[in-house]
C-alpha cells in the first residue's frame, strides 16, 4: 500500500523553516564574525593614527580575508540561493546589497593583497573600492540584522518564534567567537612583535655643547627635533629601500652617489683626521651635518673613536632617511636643518627574512605613514638643497670670524636662472641635477611640478650628477662605470634633459671659442684669446670648493709638421697642471697669510686669489705667441721671470695650428698625494668639457714692411 505524498508546506511555515536553517548554518555564524572582524580592522586601519596595533591588524585582517574568502563566497551563493524565490521587501534589499558590498571588498582586497605582495605599490582605485565597499558593508548590513532582531523581538510571544530566538542568540555568541579570536590574535601579536627599540643616548663620555651654543651637535648647525642623540639605526638602512621591491631604481642610482660617499671618501677622511688631530675630534661635527649625519647624530664623532664614523655611517653618507627625515631647512647653510626620527614598521628593523617580507608588505599595503613621513613638497625646492649646500666658517672653527666658503645657492638665487614665481622659465637644482628618467618606482609620477602629472612614468634620478668621476672608481663602488660615463657626459653638456631643453641651450656646459687674426707676420708676436663662457651651469663654475678643484685652459700651438711650438696648461708626467696656466682656483689662507692647501679650512680666514664664473659671465685668456726665431711666448698667468721658448727655423713659414681646450678634474692633485701618498699613483680624471681650434697663416718677415 503506497504512502500518501507529504502535503506542501505553506509559505509561511516555509518561510520560517528557511529562516530557522539559515540562522543555525555554523557558516552563518562564522560568517557574521569573520565579517565583523574584517569591517572592524579595516575601519581602524582606515581612521585611526599609524600604530603597532593597526601594523598588526594588517597582517591579521589580510590574513583571515585570505583565508576566509572561498568559504564566504559559497556561504553568499548559499544563502542568496536559499532566499532567491522570496518577494522583495526593504530586509532583502539590504541583506543583497550588503552580500554584493562583501563580494565588491572582498574581491578588491585579494587584489591589493597581490599588489602588496608581489609588487611595488598598492593602485589608489583598488584601495578605494576596498574602503568605499567596506562603508557600503556597514551600510547595509547593519540595519539588515537590526531590522531581523526587532521584527523576531516583536514576535517573542509566539511559541513558534521561540526557536528562532533562540537559534539567534546562539548565531550572535559564535559570530562573537569567531571576532574575538582573531581580534585577541592581534592584540597578542602587538604584546609579542614590538618596533625595535632605538637608544638614543649619547656615548657616556660625549662632550656635550663645547662651544655654548645650546646644541650638542656644534659647532654643526645640524640638529636633532628633540635636541637629543638619534641610534645610528634610525637613519640607516638605505639598501633595505632597494631589496624591497619598491625603490631598486633609485638606490641603484644612489649607491655611487657623491651623497652616499659622502662618508666613505678616503680624500675626506684623511682632511677629517687631520682636522681631529690638530683641534680635537669634536670640531669634526662641523663637517657631520652634510657629510656624515647618522655619526654626527648618534654620536659617533667623539673622543675615543678611531675614524670618527660610525660603520653604518660610512658606507650609507647622505643615506635615503638622512634627507628624506629633515623637517625644517634654513637657507643660512652649513647643515642648518632639523631631523626628526621617523616611526619605522614594526617589522623594519627585525632580523630575518620573515620580518623583511612582513616589512616591505606592510609598507606597500599601509603606505600612509611611510609617505607623508618621509615626502614633503619642501624637498622639491632650492632652498631645501640650500641647508647644505651654502658653507661658511666662523671663529668657533677658525678661531678668528665669519668667512663664507663655497655657496651655490645664493650664486643660483641671484643668477639668471631663477624667475620667482614663473615656474616655466626658472631652472632649479632639481631639474638639472635630479633629471627626470624613464620608472617603474611607486615614486614615479608628480602633480606637484607644473609640467608633471601623477602618471607620467618618470622619477628624479638619485645620481646627483655633478662633477665626480673620482670617488666611485677608487672606492669600486656598485654602477660606478654608467655613473662615472654620465658624469663625463653632463660635464660636456652632452646630458640630454628633455624637460628642461626649451630653458637649457644645447652644447658644451662652459663653451670657449678662440680669438685670433687669419694671418701673421713672422717675427712679430700674435695675440690670442680664449673666451671661456659659463652658458649653462646654474651657479658658478667651477663650483665647491675651489682649493680642491682644477678647471684650467690649455693651449697648444704647433706647425704643418705637427711639432709643438708653445703650451699652455699641458698636465706633466706628474700629473700637475704647467705652471702660469689660465686657471680657475682659489688660493685661500689663514690667519698668518700661508696657503691652505691640504683642504685644512678651519684654518682659512681668506682668501688671496680666486677665478670663478657666475652664470652667463665671460672670462678671456689672452696669449702671444711669437713667430719666429727664439723668443717668448707666455700664457696669461705665467710670471714675468718665467718663459716658453720657441725653437722656430727662420724657414718654417706656412701656417700656426692652434688648440684650446677647458680640461676639468675634481681633485688637485697635491691634494691627492697628500691624501693617499706620494706613491699612490692616484690621480683624478681630466674630463675635456670644450674644446676650439683655429688656424693663422704665417706670411714672410717682409710682409709686415
Amino acid at each position: 500500500m503506497s504512502q500518501p505524498e507529504p502535503s506542501p508546506l505553506d509559505p509561511r511555515t516555509r518561510w520560517e523553516q528557511t529562516k530557522l536553517a539559515g540562522w543555525k548554518q555554523p557558516l552563518a555564524k562564522i560568517s557574521t564574525g569573520v565579517l565583523a572582524f574584517l569591517t572592524l580592522t579595516g575601519l581602524t586601519i582606515f581612521a585611526l593614527p599609524f600604530g603597532v596595533f593597526n601594523e598588526h591588524a594588517v597582517v591579521t585582517h589580510t590574513a583571515v580575508g585570505l583565508l576566509f574568502a572561498v568559504p564566504l563566497a559559497w556561504y553568499l551563493v548559499v544563502h542568496v540561493a536559499a532566499y532567491w524565490t522570496y518577494p522583495l521587501t526593504h530586509t532583502k534589499f539590504t541583506n543583497w546589497a550588503s552580500e554584493l558590498m562583501a563580494v565588491v571588498c572582498s574581491a578588491s582586497g585579494v587584489v591589493l593583497t597581490f599588489e602588496a605582495w608581489f609588487g611595488s605599490k598598492i593602485s589608489p582605485t583598488w584601495r578605494t573600492v576596498h574602503i568605499v565597499t567596506t562603508f557600503g558593508l556597514v551600510v547595509f548590513l547593519a540595519p539588515h540584522l537590526v531590522a531581523v532582531w526587532l521584527r523576531e523581538k516583536k514576535r517573542a510571544a509566539d511559541p513558534e518564534v521561540q526557536p528562532l530566538l533562540l537559534s539567534l542568540r546562539r548565531h550572535f555568541k559564535v559570530a562573537f567567537a569567531a571576532l574575538a579570536v582573531p581580534t585577541l590574535l592581534t592584540a597578542a601579536l602587538c604584546v609579542v612583535f614590538r618596533p625595535v627599540a632605538y637608544n638614543n643616548e649619547f656615548p657616556a663620555d660625549y662632550e656635550k655643547d663645547p662651544y655654548g651654543s645650546g646644541s650638542p651637535f656644534s659647532p654643526s648647525l645640524a640638529r636633532t627635533n628633540t635636541n637629543g642623540a638619534f641610534d645610528e639605526r634610525a637613519l640607516s638602512g638605505s639598501r633595505g629601500c632597494g631589496t624591497s621591491g619598491c625603490h631598486e631604481q633609485i638606490v641603484a642610482e644612489w649607491e655611487p652617489s657623491a651623497h652616499r660617499y659622502a662618508a666613505l671618501d678616503a680624500g675626506f677622511q684623511k682632511i677629517q683626521s687631520v682636522m681631529a688631530a690638530q683641534n680635537g675630534p669634536v670640531s669634526t661635527r662641523y663637517c657631520g651635518g652634510c657629510h656624515d649625519p647618522i655619526s654626527l647624530f648618534s654620536g659617533t664623532k667623539n673622543i675615543g673613536v678611531d675614524n670618527l664614523t660610525a660603520l653604518v655611517g660610512v658606507q650609507e653618507g647622505i643615506s635615503c632617511l638622512s634627507c628624506h627625515a629633515i623637517e625644517q631647512t634654513d637657507v643660512k647653510g652649513n647643515a642648518n636643518y632639523v631631523m626628526h626620527e621617523p616611526p619605522r614598521y614594526v617589522y623594519e628593523l627585525q632580523q630575518g627574512a620573515v620580518a623583511k617580507r612582513l616589512s616591505d608588505f606592510l609598507i606597500r599595503a599601509y603606505p600612509a605613514q611611510h609617505v607623508s613621513s618621509l615626502s614633503r613638497r619642501m624637498f622639491k625646492t632650492p632652498e631645501f638643497c640650500a641647508a647644505c649646500h651654502k658653507q661658511f666658517i666662523d671663529k668657533e672653527v677658525n678661531k678668528v670670524g665669519w668667512v663664507q666658503l663655497q655657496n651655490q645657492y645664493d650664486n643660483w638665487k641671484n643668477s639668471r636662472w631663477n624667475h620667482p614665481g614663473e615656474p616655466e622659465k626658472t631652472l632649479e637644482c632639481r631639474e638639472c641635477h635630479m633629471p627626470l628618467i624613464d620608472s617603474h618606482d611607486p615614486a614615479a609620477g608628480d602633480a606637484a611640478d607644473f609640467n608633471r602629472t601623477p602618471g607620467d612614468g618618470k622619477h628624479r634620478s638619485h645620481r646627483f650628477l655633478g662633477a665626480n668621476q673620482f670617488i666611485p672608481m677608487v672606492h669600486d663602488l656598485p654602477h660606478k662605470d654608467e655613473h662615472v660615463a654620465l658624469v663625463g657626459q653632463w660635464l660636456k653638456g652632452d646630458y640630454d634633459i628633455p624637460e628642461i631643453a626649451g630653458r637649457w641651450k644645447k652644447g658644451p656646459a662652459v663653451p670657449i671659442e678662440l680669438e685670433a687674426p687669419p694671418e701673421a707676420v713672422a717675427g712679430k708676436t700674435v695675440p690670442v684669446r680664449v673666451h671661456i663662457l659659463n652658458n649653462k651651469v646654474g651657479h658658478d663654475f667651477p663650483t665647491s670648493p675651489l682649493d680642491i678643484i682644477q678647471a684650467w685652459v690649455e693651449v697648444v700651438v704647433k706647425d704643418d709638421g705637427g711639432k709643438v711650438l708653445f703650451h699652455s696648461g699641458t698636465v706633466d708626467d706628474k700629473n700637475f697642471v704647467e705652471t702660469g696656466s689660465f686657471m680657475f682656483k682659489a688660493e685661500p689662507v689663514d690667519r698668518y697669510g700661508n696657503l691652505i692647501d691640504r683642504h685644512n679650512l678651519w684654518e682659512m680666514v681668506g682668501v688671496r686669489f680666486k677665478r670663478s664664473l657666475f652664470p652667463g659671465e665671460e672670462e678671456v685668456a689672452s696669449y702671444e705667441l711669437p713667430c719666429s726665431g727664439t723668443a717668448t711666448g707666455v700664457g696669461r698667468e705665467l710670471p714675468q721671470d718665467q718663459s716658453v721658448k720657441l725653437e722656430v727655423p727662420p724657414d718654417a713659414l706656412g701656417t700656426l695650428h692652434v688648440s684650446a681646450s677647458l680640461h676639468y678634474r675634481k681633485f688637485d692633485q697635491y691634494l691627492l698625494n697628500f691624501a693617499f701618498g706620494d706613491k699612490c699613483g692616484l690621480t683624478s680624471p681630466i674630463t675635456t668639457m670644450s674644446t676650439a681650434q683655429c688656424t693663422i697663416a704665417v706670411l714672410p718677415a717682409h710682409s709686415g714692411e
